[in-house]
């Protein structure tokens, strides 16, 4: 099912042809594909993962989203859950799985893009399938749409310092607790994800969380009150923490390079499970321990990192990027490379880009300025 071929032009070098490029098969990418489809426009979506909701399916196990399902729908088509439940992980990639089915969305499943260059009025996508074999897409448009924060996990210098005896994983690779070793550990990062995970490792090992404070959402994410209380954070997300705004463009900056704040879990879960909180940042490794903002050096046998991603965009052959690693793009837009474009970036637009139910607005937005600004070109002469 993954796999749905497009009509095209192929050449006998394997070139093939086509309007637009959309990498990455995830909520934003599915997204793109739902409105170039109502467009009438001819596409394909590449993605690395051999299987649609991938990219959600390698989470942690008792990963949930953070917002309930009745906002968690992309364009066309809700949620299939209760509308105040939060969806796990899974249920989200079997969602994905299902919505580029029911729309027919052409993607190409374990193809990974290796390049993208510039060529001429055209954009030169080089892949490479399953097999190993070479693929060449030459496309008008290129949407890149490969992760919110980055898929390159973001780890301190030191890490490589620590004694080789300490079990280290990032959060993409943790999956739950039997993973550890017996003894304590160290979660380094303490936004949401950290705040969770040193939670439920908490239960079964001595456990300190490090990491500057993030902040906290004051009512119960999962309470009634909640339940009256989101339509208006909804509203805040979208309307007041934006770019149109001046808080909304400061609070881009601190969202995107500095955490979110603890949304499920809350400092005083933590505190009654007995996880030590320490707000310092792990500064360095002496005698491969973890040492500790205040100087403590900790004897821990097990370092979670739950320090992010960053982008790695090295691959499109393009000066697109600024000196944060951040696409140069204004609401998914590059004003220096008409015809290529972004979405599904932290804070893109709004808030709620960071959120699944979030990505169906920008993905139009793209889509609207991708359909104003068609160029006619010799690619759309051979396709």
């Amino acid at each position: 099912m993954f796999t749905t071929r497009i009509p095209s032009s192929d050449s006998p070098t394997g070139t093939e042809y086509i309007d637009t490029v959309v990498i990455g098969a995830g909520q934003a990418g599915l997204s793109v594909g739902y409105h170039l489809a109502r467009k009438g426009r001819r596409f394909v979506i590449v993605d690395a993962h051999s299987r649609i909701g991938d990219n959600w399916r390698c989470h942690w196990d008792s990963l949930r989203l953070y917002s309930p399902a009745g906002y968690d729908g992309l364009p066309g088509m809700a949620f299939p859950a209760p509308k105040h439940s939060f969806p796990s992980k899974d249920e989200v990639a079997d969602y994905l799985e299902a919505y580029a089915e029911r729309f027919d969305l052409p993607v190409r499943g374990s193809t990974r893009v290796r390049k993208v260059s510039e060529d001429d009025d055209h954009y030169v996508v080089d892949c490479t399938d399953a097999d190993g074999s070479p693929r060449r897409l030459v496309a008008r448009n290129v949407v890149v749409a490969a992760g919110t924060f980055g898929r390159t996990p973001a780890l301190p210098a030191f890490a490589s310092e620590l004694d080789p005896a300490i079990r280290q994983l990032h959060s993409s690779e943790y999956r739950n607790p039997t993973q550890l070793q017996d003894g304590p550990v160290l979660v380094v990062g303490a936004s949401h994800s950290g705040g969770d995970i040193a939670f439920e490792v908490g239960r079964t090992h001595p456990t300190i969380l490090c990491g500057r404070d993030t902040g906290q959402i004051p009512v119960p994410l999962e309470s009634r009150r909640m339940q009256l209380l989101f339509p208006i954070l909804w509203f805040v997300a979208g309307r007041v923490m934006s770019l149109r705004t001046p808080i909304g463009r400061k609070l881009r900056e601190e969202e995107r390079n500095h955490g979110a704040p603890l949304l499920r879990v809350k400092r005083q879960d933590l505190a009654a499970l007995g996880v030590e909180r320490v707000t310092d940042r792990m500064t360095g490794v002496v005698g491969g321990r973890p040492v500790l903002g205040d100087g403590r050096v900790v004897d821990v046998a097990n370092v979670v990192w739950c320090t992010g991603f960053r982008h790695d965009f090295g691959w499109i052959d393009l000066p697109v990027t600024g000196p944060d690693g951040w696409p140069l793009e204004e609401r998914g837009t590059v004003p220096t490379a008409p015809g290529l474009y972004f979405t599904g970036l932290a804070f893109q637009s709004s808030f709620r880009s960071m959120l699944v139910g979030g990505a169906g607005a920008d993905a139009r937005a793209v889509v609207e300025h991708l359909v104003a600004h068609r160029v006619p070109d010799r690619v759309d002469a051979v396709a």
